[in-house]
């Protein structure tokens, strides 16, 4: 069992830590406290590669395996989880699905803008009334007789929706069938008949604009199906499976930030005369959010590899991100009390860890759902 990553591995990872450290960092409060789209940072992370890390080079991608991602999504989250939302929609959610399920116009058209960096990608599946039961969808896209679609309905909750140019969407073509009357398409958002909502006003990951869109009598056309009529929901559950991994990754960046902070926390702040480290209680904290942290990276790192060898992965990605997000949420939470005061304060970034760590609990599947994925793989039971 090998536990060292290769030289490409190694080499996005240090990118990843130098543009996270140079550029990501020292502008995260601002963008938390703002709100404000980071598109100068978003376009340095896709000139370098990042923002289709797994995308074939002759796709303007990186052309890397799955390790790679996690280990690059873990610098950028380290350093901001918004930033690492807009790289994960973009490098899980909306390049995958069309690397798996498109033509061959359709990579050159859609991945390449979006894996160079030069525009943004955005995943429509959620909506007002249907979010985790995605078939239960109200957006309905008619097939008219030259073989074009016209699309009436809503999408909530769409991660860079207020600023993507491109969206994979998901709406019933056939509501007799269910499931499988759902067909994905690929939507050109300056498009007559497309809308947005307000953007917003979120916990967390506050610069990673996110709004509810519309699409009034808008027309796709025959060439914009992705994938075949009805394969939908399967297309939408396996990036899902794949989009696990991100968010994993993303946990464990944002837990090993609120880790990091806590463990020079410990060794400076003092009472009774002596470091806080050397008490006890604050040891057995820090013991806990180690193993967590650890655990949480193993895991994600297992779902990464099983990926990257064409193997079956859905549990195990559903293991990493329950385990990674709930962990991470726990950790954020240990690291704001060890700091006490000062981690309730905007002044130190504990308080932005907690905030952010929630929302990995919550998309590409909650909890509940993640524990339903894992138990219906091991009992075989519906």
């Amino acid at each position: 069992m090998e536990f060292g990553f290769n030289e490409e591995q190694l080499m996005i990872q240090d990118v990843a830590r130098r543009i996270a450290r140079e550029k990501i960092a020292p502008s995260a409060e601002y963008h938390d406290r703002t709100g404000e789209f980071p598109l100068e940072n978003i376009r340095v992370l896709g000139e370098n590669g990042l923002m289709g890390i797994e995308v074939p080079t002759e796709y303007g991608g990186a052309g890397m395996d799955p390790v790679s991602y996690v280990l690059a999504m873990i610098e950028v989250a380290a350093a901001d989880a918004a930033h690492s939302t807009i790289m994960s929609v973009n490098n899980s959610l909306f390049c995958n699905g069309i690397l798996t399920h498109g033509t061959e116009a359709q990579k050159q058209k859609y991945v390449r803008a979006i894996a160079e960096g030069a525009e943004i990608g955005a995943f429509a599946l959620t909506e007002p009334q249907s979010g985790s039961d995605a078939t239960a969808m109200r957006c309905r896209a008619v097939k008219q007789a030259d073989g074009s679609f016209v699309v009436n309905g809503k999408k909530s909750w769409i991660t860079s929706g207020p600023v993507a140019k491109y969206i994979v969407l998901f709406a019933m073509t056939d509501p007799d069938k269910g499931s499988r009357g759902i067909t994905a398409f690929l939507v050109d958002t300056a498009r007559e008949g497309f809308g947005r909502g307000k953007t917003e006003p979120k916990l967390g990951i506050r610069a990673s604009a996110t709004c509810e869109i519309e699409f009034n009598d808008y027309v796709v056309q025959p060439d914009e199906v992705l994938g075949q009529e009805g394969e939908g929901f399967k297309i939408a559950m396996g990036v899902l499976d794949a989009g696990r991994i991100g968010i994993a990754s993303q946990a464990v960046g944002i837990a090993r930030a609120a880790y990091e902070a806590t463990i020079a926390y410990v060794k400076e702040r003092k009472a009774f005369g002596a470091p806080i480290g050397t008490f006890q209680m604050t040891q057995a904290k820090i013991a806990d959010m180690k193993c967590k942290l650890d655990a949480s990276l193993l895991l994600t790192l297992r779902a990464a590899w099983l990926k990257g060898q064409g193997r079956k992965f859905s549990a195990e990605a559903a293991m990493a991100k329950l385990t990674a997000s709930e962990s991470a949420m726990w950790i954020a939470h240990q690291a704001v009390q060890i700091h006490g005061g000062m981690g309730y304060s905007k002044e130190m970034p504990v308080e932005r860890y907690f905030r952010d760590a929630k929302i990995t609990e919550i998309y590409e599947g909650t909890s509940e759902i993640q524990r339903l994925v894992i138990a219906r793989s091991e009992t075989g039971l519906r």
